[in-house]
């Protein structure tokens, strides 16, 4: 008679070449993410804010937890958990300064189902994310992108906008010149958009139509100000430490999050002085993205309205693009099979 104890258990490892190899298109994951949202919004999704390990190492970095489960993922849903660090010095050692861990279970026995590097998939999720809310909250007529910011999911963020609209012009720029002269280079081989280098945030952000602030500062600074939000603009602040001036949404008609529960955990992120001293609360909030992805609430209504979307990167969006990592990975016998028990 077999026992529960004497079934194999095997899982499947995916390295970062194994999940290159795959070369997901860009199309796909930018479904994946507006899926799981929408399933946000309907309430077919489980997460926990996100908790942070900071360990004594002088504060060049911390490690994010992210827990989360989707239920319209497969037969059964997905549940999963990522431990992504974020060390800002890394590239003194030449290492990406995101590195991350993601596995993945059978919601109804715990059984694991796979373990992958996870780098790729907080890239692409961020930037999707970056993508989805555009869809829903830029004008669809936007021409100038500005993006601050060149490491980690810099890359995603601009194409992955780049691929929904058809831009005149992208900004780019970041605190070292040879990081976003570099940067600069990486977009003009991905991309037909011509891209602008510039010196500094002033000279990317003014009057663009799609603004995003991805720096990795380690001290508040007002980069991100009302100057710079003409009518129509849809902002995207979401660095670590805030580059937002406390008084930029005086200007801003509606701010949408991906979550509101997200928004206010944790000591980090864009819009921690707005929520920390009232200026972002529930009556000034416009909606959850979720809410406007499946439709309980509306996005853009006017092209003259300023739009701000606050993204703080949900376990549910690493879970769901880790299940197509996973599924592709599956559909092309990728990957090392390992025995678990």
């Amino acid at each position: 008679m077999t026992t529960s104890t004497d079934r194999q258990i095997w899982l499947r490892y995916l390295s970062g070449p194994d999940i290159d190899s795959l070369e997901i298109p860009t199309a796909a994951v930018v479904e994946a993410i507006d899926s799981v949202v929408a399933a946000h919004g309907r309430g077919e999704t489980v997460f926990e804010p996100r908790t942070h390990l900071v360990p004594d190492n002088g504060g060049v970095g911390h490690f994010n937890v992210l827990r989360g489960h989707v239920s319209t993922l497969g037969e059964r849903g997905v549940s999963g958990v990522k431990v992504v660090g974020d060390f800002v010095p890394n590239y003194l050692e030449g290492l990406p300064s995101e590195m991350a861990m993601a596995t993945l279970f059978d919601p109804y026995n715990g059984t694991p189902l796979a373990v992958m590097d996870a780098t790729f998939v907080t890239e692409a999720r961020t930037g999707a994310m970056t993508a989805v809310g555009a869809r829903y909250l830029a004008r669809p007529d936007s021409k100038v992108l500005a993006h601050a910011g060149a490491r980690g999911t810099a890359f995603s963020n601009v194409t992955m906008l780049d691929s929904l609209f058809d831009l005149d012009e992208i900004r780019v720029t970041s605190r070292r010149p040879e990081s976003r002269e570099a940067f600069g280079e990486q977009l003009r081989a991905a991309t037909d958009t011509p891209v602008v280098v510039v010196g500094t945030a002033d000279e990317a952000f003014d009057g663009a139509d799609i603004i995003v602030e991805a720096t990795r500062l380690t001290e508040p600074a007002p980069l991100l100000r009302r100057e710079h939000i003409r009518p129509g603009a849809f902002v995207v602040p979401y660095g670590t430490v805030s580059a937002v001036e406390p008084e930029l949404l005086d200007v801003i008609d509606k701010v949408v999050v991906d979550d509101w529960a997200e928004s206010r955990s944790g000591r980090f992120g864009a819009l921690r002085h707005h929520v920390d001293t009232g200026l972002l609360s529930p009556e000034t909030l416009w909606a959850q993205l979720g809410e406007i992805a499946s439709g309980a609430k509306a996005g853009r209504e006017t092209a003259e309205e300023r739009i701000l979307f606050w993204h703080r990167g949900l376990s549910i969006l690493d879970v769901a693009l880790a299940h197509l990592v996973l599924r592709t990975a599956e559909e092309a016998e990728v990957g090392t099979m390992l025995r678990y028990r």
